[in-house]
């Protein structure tokens, strides 16, 4: 009979470990490669506003004459003073127009757009769905299939050529429309709804004290699209506007664009007002960041 042989390890150490089941070591081919892709993407995005930037500090005849990607002359501060300066500071009036079709245009298309959603969401009555289709139709057609329409009704009621003619349209947001009965219907609970009911407040009440914070997410998205939406927007002014007073900023730039050949010293004044407009969205993205990937994240949830 023979003897076993217990063998235990000495005291004082460990038995080796195995490797832990169910965690994937990811290769270094593959994160090198996915770094890589991630990079080029960034200098390709990032580009562009370093020559903006570099483009807005030369004057005028460096401008075509020196290193495109590097500085030359260091007149940032004096371009911008004579951006300001230009025609009694006409930029700034483009300028305060277009964060007054944004941002008040942004802000009401937003509250109308998470009113409709909600009611569409927390609401039955005929119908519905049927409205929630023609919503997501809404989604597909694009802003200028319907400029030539919206110019021909404004021209009927007389309000070409006027502040509303650029901020009414602003205010319909069907995508927003869809973020928000997406939202309302995943985050804001029925059982909450008839809690506040049985309390005695109203439907109105109940919307802005209870269901508009817990949509808080979905709306600083919604507000977020809207906003650069409407500031980016090009053709509606071009065929509403004709005052130069009501020109939003990107609309009034590239009138100056158009006189470059006339008036060559415009050129530098377009580069730093093109530099000068992307600062507030930059501003307003990094501000706002998190409450939109909350807001993407749980529509896409959903």
């Amino acid at each position: 009979m023979s003897a076993v042989t217990t063998l235990r390890p000495a005291r004082g150490t460990r038995p080796a470990r195995g490797p832990r089941s169910g965690a994937v070591r990811e290769p270094l081919v593959s994160r090198t490669s996915a770094m890589l892709v991630m990079a080029v993407f960034t200098v390709y995005f990032l580009l562009p506003l370093w020559w903006l930037l570099v483009a807005s500090s030369k004057s005028t005849g460096d401008i075509l004459t020196t290193n495109p990607l590097w500085f030359a002359d260091m007149r940032l501060f004096s371009n911008i003073g004579d951006l300001f300066a230009y025609r009694d500071g006409i930029f700034l009036r483009w300028l305060g127009n277009s964060l007054l079709y944004a941002g008040l245009g942004g802000a009401v298309a937003t509250l109308l757009a998470a009113m409709a959603g909600y009611a569409l969401a927390k609401y039955r009555f005929p119908g519905r769905e049927l409205v929630f289709d023609v919503v997501l139709g809404g989604v597909l057609v694009p802003a200028t299939a319907l400029a030539l329409p919206l110019f021909l009704i404004f021209s009927q009621v007389q309000l070409t050529n006027t502040f509303w003619a650029v901020f009414l349209p602003s205010l319909v947001s069907p995508f927003g429309v869809y973020l928000a009965r997406i939202f309302a219907a995943s985050s804001v609970p029925d059982e909450l709804l008839e809690a506040s009911r049985l309390d005695g407040a109203g439907e109105i009440r109940t919307f802005f004290t209870v269901s508009l914070r817990l949509m808080s997410p979905a709306l600083v998205t919604m507000f977020l699209f809207q906003f650069v939406a409407i500031w980016n927007n090009f053709f509606l002014p071009l065929i509403m506007l004709r005052s130069e007073e009501l020109f939003p900023v990107v609309f009034g730039l590239y009138g100056w664009n158009n006189q470059l050949n006339q008036i060559p010293e415009l050129r530098g004044l377009v580069l730093i007002g093109a530099l000068l407009s992307v600062i507030p969205l930059i501003v307003i993205f990094l501000l706002l960041q998190r409450f939109w990937r909350n807001g993407l994240g749980t529509g896409a949830l959903k």
